[in-house]
């Protein structure tokens, strides 16, 4: 029976000693953290761009002087001097702006390809 004192005293001796260290089991959980939402990317510096309607955005830069690639959208329908026949705007798997601009012409078309609203190709 003695024995069995012992043991019970020495239990409950571990017992205090771990709960005064902290690695009793009666502790409250570590409160949780919650990050707060990043914010969002700031929106790309494109400058003013096409609208699917072919309106442009913003005001129109005058700075191309012919149409060649690395001009932007809203130069190209400056230069051109009428809206275009079609717009198509999307995004690529990439994250970039790309534009499809048709300008139908009398006998040819003319489609232009824009990558975050620089001329990146022409069809004609």
């Amino acid at each position: 029976m003695r024995r069995t004192v012992i043991a019970l005293v020495g239990s409950g001796l571990m017992s205090a000693t771990l709960a005064a260290c902290g690695g009793g089991t009666d502790r409250a959980a570590p409160p949780v953290t919650i990050a707060a939402p990043k914010p969002a990317p700031p929106a790309p510096a494109w400058g003013p761009v096409l609208a699917p309607d072919g309106r442009c955005t913003g005001a129109v830069p005058a700075t191309a002087t012919e149409i060649a690639p690395g001009i932007g959208e809203c130069e190209l329908v400056r230069l051109k001097g009428k809206p275009p026949t079609d717009v198509l705007v999307g995004e690529s798997g990439r994250g970039q702006r790309e534009v499809q601009v048709l300008y139908t012409e009398p006998g040819a078309k003319e489609l232009y390809f824009f990558v975050n609203n620089r001329l990146d190709r022409i069809v004609k």
